[in-house]
């Protein structure tokens, strides 16, 4: 998502509303802006990391059989 840029005068406008805010509210709106300054940039991910051939030894009916006998069933019926 790109940042929003606006010229002083819109500035001007959102603070003519903030200001007539509580004194709490001010102070949680300046740490929320401040904890926007301070993150850390997103890391951008290579996408072509994500493709490639499965390396394995394994069939595709062996892992099929693998996946399937891993699958653990906890569904308790009650009795009437």
């Amino acid at each position: 998502m790109e940042n929003l840029t606006v010229n002083e005068a819109t500035l001007n406008k959102y603070f003519g509303i903030l200001e007539n805010l509580d004194i709490n509210s001010k102070k949680s709106l300046i740490i929320k802006l401040t904890k926007s300054i301070n993150t850390k940039p997103k890391q951008k991910y290579n996408i072509n990391n994500i493709f490639g051939a499965w390396q394995g030894e394994e069939t595709a009916e062996e892992i099929i059989d693998e996946i399937k006998n891993s699958r653990y069933n906890k569904r308790e019926i009650a009795e009437l």
